[in-house]
């Protein structure tokens, strides 16, 4: 079994001041890493802040013998995370791993959800992920080495009442992994999507109950993150994971029928739906080219048959 250890690598892990975010960065500094607790510090739905999460979880690593630093970075916000990345690279030097974590709720069902809520979500959980991603890609494809984190949700992949804000942003960082694995190919950057379940303060209004709720501990989701932040991690995996059980997810195409330019109707299309939508066979793509080959050989077989 190897053994994972983050020796010598700095991490950024926000939204780290509690919950799965406070689990991670935890974590890391055990097993090595120092480590950007980041933490703006407000409530649920984003109100407030204060930095005192992020200080608690430093001074507990610093105690236990780890190097960390408290940022309150807002990662809404591109100033203040290109100022967070800086103290990280005057401190340390370099940035290994990147776990993007923060995040807010603001549940209600689409008629009666604000647009101001709808954003506020996306702004926060999916382009929060793009500017922290997006400022510290130049230094790993500088230093050839990069590990990033997005965090998803059964939610994003699956759909789930009272959150198309919240199941949005989740479904959006399933594409931008896929972007972010193609164009970090070649410089050893390795991007994943965790899709967790835990028992946290987003988690507590879910009604689960308390039984099942104990068992879905944030530690049981850090052990994914960890595998997928080592050296050796896989790239492009949607890992869904609680209570001890960790699966892979795949977004997968059925084979399809080809319809000749006389039959491209609608009324044609009824008439195939159940083969349309036949799992007996799927296929999973390595890029955005995937379904259109496929296209164009059933076209060109059926033009071979003529």
């Amino acid at each position: 079994m190897p053994d994972v250890n983050f020796k010598n690598k700095v991490a950024i892990v926000t939204g780290a001041g509690n919950g799965l975010g406070r689990s991670h960065a935890l974590a890391l500094a055990e097993r090595g890493a120092k480590v950007v607790v980041n933490d703006l510090g407000g409530a649920r739905d984003g109100s407030g802040g204060s930095i005192s999460a992020a200080e608690e979880v430093v001074n507990h690593i610093n105690a236990s013998g780890g190097e960390a630093i408290a940022d309150g970075a807002n990662v809404t916000k591109a100033d203040e995370v290109d100022a967070m990345v800086k103290a990280a690279m005057d401190k340390w030097g370099r940035i290994d791993i990147l776990v993007n974590n923060a995040g807010i709720l603001r549940d209600k069902s689409f008629h009666k959800m604000t647009l101001d809520d709808f954003r506020a979500v996306i702004d926060v959980h999916l382009v929060g992920s793009a500017i922290c991603t997006h400022t510290v890609w130049p230094i790993m494809r500088e230093q050839t080495y990069g590990r990033i984190i997005l965090t998803s949700s059964p939610s994003g992949l699956h759909g789930i009442f009272g959150q198309v804000n919240y199941g949005a942003a989740k479904a959006g960082m399933v594409g931008m992994m896929n972007a972010l694995h193609l164009e970090g190919a070649k410089y050893n950057i390795k991007a994943n999507v965790l899709s967790p379940s835990a028992k946290t303060r987003m988690t507590e209004d879910l009604g689960i109950p308390e039984p099942i709720l104990d068992q879905m501990t944030p530690e049981a989701i850090t052990a994914a993150m960890l595998y997928l932040v080592s050296e050796d991690a896989p790239s492009r995996a949607i890992v869904s994971c609680a209570a001890g059980g960790y699966s892979r997810a795949y977004i997968v195409e059925t084979d399809g029928v080809y319809l000749p330019p006389e039959k491209q109707t609608p009324e044609a299309i009824a008439e195939k739906w159940d083969e349309i939508s036949s799992t007996e066979n799927v296929h999973y793509y390595d890029n955005s080219s995937g379904p259109n080959m496929n296209f164009i050989g059933k076209a060109k077989a059926y033009a071979e048959k003529k």
